[in-house]
């Protein structure tokens, strides 16, 4: 086993590609998943296991969000384990490309702690505004509903494009030159952008507002993604 450097070096080799990766992912989460990773190795532990680490420290934020009355002290807490839970989520692919230690079982953990993460993240929210949230309205307890219809179908969607991509294609796709300018207008899809809004959590009326954007914002990308994967997949019928 080589040392933390030598690793770090290796993992740096190990990168998928930037295409269609926001600047979070790119400059913040996948280089803190590049340093869990090289610990995780020198550690001995498998991509499985990064991938239960992550599960761990996600989950865990989302019950307190859920059990937990809302404060300054909760958001950073909350915050911080939902950022290291997305680098651990980062961690287990480059520990598997870098061990060569993956496989169709570790992608579908991953997939499934994902899935779990996206339903769960907005079920905390709708329980967090039920019991602590003194609403102006009723109808706020729809938003985290509507957000999470918008997260899930985002996600799956984009799994079934991949996939169905893959079994139509008749030829490799052409590599398109990573764009700076698509970086960063997908920055406020990523997930870790968005868990930024958790550190509000100690103003309920701001959380509020800047969750209720994100759904929006969330919601507007759900209709550009189903577009521009539908048209691509009529694209590869055949004949």
């Amino acid at each position: 086993m080589g040392s933390t450097g030598t690793v770090l070096r290796e993992l740096r080799g190990a990168q998928k590609s930037a295409k269609g990766v926001s600047l979070y992912s790119r400059y913040v989460n996948r280089p803190a998943g590049r340093v869990l990773a090289a610990g995780a190795h020198r550690a001995g532990l498998t991509p499985n296991q990064v991938t239960l680490v992550s599960a761990l420290f996600t989950y865990t934020a989302l019950a307190a969000v859920a059990l937990v009355e809302p404060s300054w002290t909760l958001a950073l807490l909350v915050h911080a384990a939902l950022a290291i839970g997305f680098a651990f989520d980062s961690a287990d692919g480059q520990l598997a490309r870098l061990t060569g230690r993956g496989g169709p079982d570790g992608e579908w953990l991953d997939h499934v702690v994902d899935c779990g993460k996206l339903l769960l993240v907005h079920t905390a929210v709708l329980i967090s505004f039920f019991r602590f949230g003194e609403l102006p309205s009723q109808g706020w307890l729809l938003l985290p509903l509507g957000f999470q219809l918008a997260a899930v179908v985002t996600f799956c969607a984009g799994l079934l494009r991949e996939q169905l991509g893959k079994a139509a294609a008749t030829a490799p796709a052409a590599t398109a030159p990573v764009s700076r300018v698509r970086a960063i207008a997908l920055l406020p899809a990523d997930y870790g952008v968005f868990c930024l809004v958790f550190l509000l959590l100690g103003a309920p009326g701001a959380f509020r507002a800047g969750y209720a954007v994100l759904a929006v914002v969330h919601t507007l990308f759900l209709a550009a993604f189903l577009t521009k994967w539908f048209r691509e997949l009529r694209a590869l019928r055949p004949g």
